[in-house]
């Protein structure tokens, strides 16, 4: 076959690219590197990382029924036996020991002497909070994805609009069910969030904090936790107000915090805090119900006062495998909300009138980064002259 024919890039488009570009459309190149022993490895590894992108969505699929099926959760009892797994699960042992091979090829369980047992990485998987919970949410994105082409045309109307209709206003968000399955599921994950927020945030100095879109205040109650002293406002719709009451007296909070019921779209924030939150808020909202919520923010702080913005964000001019991949086409299919940079949450804060704002990638990115600013009200007397 020749050059010309291995894809659609006519070659005179094809001389204009970089020639590191140019050799990757050659297949005599490749050729060329699979017999050169230098080159060998080099080639080698470039095609399992395709491999690993064009198989992805079978990985996903065989993850999502060793959860459903619990067969990890049987494993961390102890090493079992196959028929031990495939008898529970109703699944021929044939079968069942496909989808643990699977697993054992994705480096959550391994077999030894025909017992199957658990890997550090299968332990971690069912250790670490949200994760499965987010496994057990995808097939509602995978089957918003059946047609990825008419997707990103926006041909399809998306399942997981649905799902989160809290995002297109109060009214939405009325019905308490909804409202307790996106809680739920939120506060899976909020554990390494606040891990994560708290190792990028030194909260000395911060007297009163309110958590604004908190739900039952899992973020908050960790936060109060690690900072006895710190006083603490939630601000969140109605409908979440029993969970959270429910959390905070169980963590032997309820006299420190106020919970406030309301919704940022239409009330104003309560005044007060010297330092308001907002976790993994923002990318559930359009760029203009972002700019009408920082100024609010900034409406309800004093001089001096902080914000801390924390949430995945996308890569900007280096996109992240795992935000702009995951995340971004995970709010896209919201249609309410989008993933963005921290460079561009900085920008919209600017334009708030906020200044000083920090950058503070996350130790995992996936789980979180952190943006912080601060209102000074000569800064922006400033900006408005």
């Amino acid at each position: 076959m020749s050059d010309a024919a291995a894809g659609s890039v006519t070659p005179g488009r094809r001389a204009r690219q970089p020639l590191a570009v140019r050799l990757g459309l050659s297949p005599r190149f490749h050729a060329f590197c699979a017999r050169v022993p230098g080159l060998k490895h080099m080639a080698r590894a470039e095609g399992a990382a395709l491999f690993d992108i064009v198989q992805g969505f079978v990985q996903s699929q065989a993850l999502l029924a060793l959860v459903e099926l619990r067969v990890l959760h049987r494993l961390a009892e102890g090493p079992a036996a196959l028929a031990a797994l495939a008898g529970p699960a109703g699944v021929p042992v044939e079968r069942m020991a496909i989808l643990c091979k699977a697993g054992a090829g994705l480096g959550l369980m391994a077999e030894r002497r025909g017992m199957w047992r658990l890997t550090v990485r299968g332990a971690a998987f069912l250790a670490v909070p949200g994760l499965e919970a987010m496994v057990r949410h995808h097939p509602v994105l995978y089957r918003d994805l059946a047609d990825p082409v008419a997707f990103f045309r926006g041909e399809t109307q998306p399942e997981l609009a649905g799902f989160w209709p809290y995002v297109f206003g109060a009214g939405g968000a009325a019905d308490p069910e909804l409202a307790a399955r996106y809680s739920a599921l939120m506060a899976d994950s909020q554990g390494l969030v606040a891990a994560d927020t708290l190792a990028a945030v030194d909260f000395r100095g911060i007297r009163h904090l309110m958590d604004v879109g908190g739900g039952t205040g899992a973020f908050l109650a960790a936060v109060g936790a690690a900072h006895p002293g710190l006083e603490m406002t939630l601000f969140d719709l109605p409908a979440v107000v029993p969970g959270a009451e429910a959390r905070f007296t169980a963590a032997g909070m309820g006299g420190r915090v106020r919970i406030v019921p309301g919704s940022f779209r239409d009330d104003a924030l309560p005044v007060g805090a010297d330092a308001i939150s907002l976790v993994r808020v923002l990318y559930d909202h359009a760029d203009s119900t972002v700019a009408g919520l920082l100024r609010a923010v900034w409406a309800a702080l004093p001089d001096g006062g902080r914000i801390l913005i924390s949430e995945p964000m996308a890569g900007g001019t280096r996109p992240d495998p795992a935000t702009d991949v995951y995340f971004s086409i995970y709010t896209l299919a919201m249609q309410t909300g989008r993933t963005r940079s921290g460079a561009e949450i900085q920008r919209m804060l600017e334009e708030a009138g906020f200044s000083d704002c920090q950058i503070r990638p996350g130790f995992r990115p996936f789980v979180t980064s952190v943006v912080t600013a601060v209102k000074s009200v000569n800064d922006s007397a400033q900006k408005s002259v």
